[in-house]
């Protein structure tokens, strides 16, 4: 065995060089793997196929006629990490970005003798998010090994869930944004299965070397399998999109796709419209917005659709490809030349995972209302489809708006105004509606203070930006800074006649003809009034004296 071992050193030479960093308490280390310069070289050689040599005009018109042949199957990976305050089978916490090989243990980091326990926070989240996608829950399951060798996985296999995933057979309802082209969709889910997380590995800037870091090494993920339902790069973007807000809504993830928190591997093939069989499947990784998964889908249908009517369909091959957001395309990491055979079998260190159906229950009860369902309640109430989305997108805005409505609000001017100002302010100040000082009964008051004529809607302006800032009441405001709204007739009156006695040439030429003088009229007076004078009440009077005989 040991010249087995030696035998394959020396057919993929690398050499592992600690360096040991001492700290008071605990130690600090890195794990540094250096490959020979061939290997390498073979590692990152991109193999880039021959393409047919023609103009950029007879390409793009070639592609657009062939785009109407053919359809797109995708179908995403997407990995869950859970939002737990230890790692899935030890007591070490997770915390993003914290020195490398900081929450380490022996358990982690895969030592001989060390037995994982099982965190069943873990099955808790994994009950959530199956029943929130719709899916079919396994009241017993278990956890297999995934036996793989990479640098970054400390104990040579993952703990996985194989053959019988905790939840199967769900679905997802989600709506396209109407620039998008709108609609209702449903995508399959075909799996929900717990694992953990592998290390990370830090590569140098001249690629002659990395660094493990094995501080995310034990982290509980949930690895959610879609079914091959998406057909573009929209569908497959608001899918992720999806996800990650359901993921939200629960409370079992942050979802960040740039913390590596949210995670999706997405799979792609063409076919000729009509053909039931796939075609040559290619994993696009890198993904780290949605915004770019869109675009790398969009990308990667039209090379290979291009390839197709090229007749050059035989150099799609089974790979995994990146997206380079620099040059806007996919390129090639690493060719595929099979399925991957791991070897699973039953993690003998943990038990079976038994569920009862009382325990499912309760979980079921005290599911909090998730995205699609809230979008729904809000069409009921009559509000467009863009509001809808707007106001369910994001767990928090949805609740101040409902907090809004339910204080006495009407919807429609609750809704737009958070859409507006409120959303405007907290981009330009770089805050989330929990950090704005405006609470969700003054922008209640607010509105009702616009609504009964005690405030302008100018006036509301003012103050809505002084309560998103420092904080306050409506009242309070109002009584401070004397903004009661001037309602008197009479005294509007008085305003209008001094405006008019002040500009007699623009008078005269408001009643020659250019009548779109009424405007400059009207903003004098709201100056004079320093901006308190009704302005219904205003224009009848002020077109009243206008038109009125000399």
């Amino acid at each position: 065995m040991a010249s087995t071992i030696f035998r394959s050193f020396q057919t993929h030479p690398f050499v592992f060089h600690p360096t040991t960093l001492l700290r008071r308490k605990n130690v600090l280390f890195y794990c540094t793997m250096r490959s020979a310069q061939t290997t390498q070289a073979a590692t990152q050689e991109k193999v880039n196929p021959p393409q047919a040599k023609v103009s950029n005009l007879t390409q793009n018109k070639t592609l657009e006629n062939a785009l109407k042949d053919y359809e797109a199957v995708i179908g995403i990976e997407t990995h869950v990490q859970l939002s737990t305050l230890t790692k899935a089978f030890c007591s070490c916490p997770y915390n993003y970005a914290s020195q490398p090989n900081t929450s380490i243990c022996p358990i982690c980091m895969g030592l001989p003798g060390a037995l994982p326990i099982l965190n069943f926070k873990v099955i808790e989240a994994a009950v959530k998010v199956g029943l929130a996608l719709n899916c079919k829950l396994a009241l017993n399951s278990k956890f297999d090994r995934k036996q793989y060798f990479y640098a970054d996985l400390p104990k040579g296999y993952q703990i996985s869930q194989f053959d019988v995933p905790i939840a199967t057979g769900g679905y997802i309802d989600l709506d396209i944004p109407v620039e998008f082209g709108g609609g209702h969709r449903k995508f399959g889910v075909t799996r929900v299965h717990m694992e953990e997380d592998a290390g990370k590995l830090m590569h140098s800037d001249d690629g002659s070397y990395s660094q493990v870091d094995l501080n995310r090494a034990g982290v509980p993920l949930l690895e959610i399998v879609s079914e091959p339902d998406m057909r573009n790069g929209i569908e497959a973007a608001e899918y992720a999109a999806e996800i990650q807000r359901v993921v939200r809504y629960l409370g079992v993830s942050n979802g960040n796709m740039q913390e590596g928190s949210l995670r999706c591997d997405v799979n792609v093939s063409v076919r000729p419209i009509g053909q039931s069989q796939f075609g040559t499947k290619v994993e696009i990784k890198n993904l780290n917005s949605f915004s770019n998964m869109s675009r790398a889908i969009d990308y990667e249908i039209s090379r290979q659709v291009l390839l197709h009517s090229q007749g050059q369909d035989k150099e799609i091959v089974q790979e995994t490809r990146l997206w380079e957001e620099g040059t806007q395309k996919t390129v090639t990491m690493r060719k595929k030349e099979g399925l991957s055979d791991y070897r699973y079998f039953p993690e003998p260190d943990l038990p079976g995972v038994f569920l009862t159906q009382e325990y499912v229950d309760g979980i079921h009860n005290s599911l909090p209302e998730l995205p699609e369902m809230k979008r729904r309640r809000y069409e009921k109430m009559g509000l467009s489809m863009q509001d809808v989305l707007f106001l369910a997108n994001d767990m928090n805005v949805a609740e101040f708006f409902d907090t809004t409505i339910t204080t006495g609000a009407d919807s429609k001017l609750a809704a737009n105004w958070i859409m507006s100002d409120i959303a405007a302010f907290m981009k330009n100040e770089e805050l989330t509606i929990t950090e704005v000082k405006l609470s969700p009964q003054e922008l209640a008051e607010l509105i009702a203070s616009i609504k009964d004529g005690t405030i302008s809607g100018k006036i509301g302006k003012q103050i809505l930006f002084e309560l998103l800032a420092k904080g306050g009441t409506v009242k309070g405001l109002i009584e401070e800074k004397d903004l009661v709204q001037i309602v008197d007739p009479a005294e509007i009156e008085k305003m209008v006649e001094k405006v008019l006695s002040e500009n007699p040439k623009q008078l005269d030429q408001y009643r020659g003809g250019k009548t779109k003088l009424q405007g400059y009229f009207a903003g004098q007076i709201m100056k004079l009034s320093k901006g308190k004078a009704n302005p219904g009440i205003l224009n009848k009077i002020l077109l009243e004296k206008l038109n009125a005989k000399s």
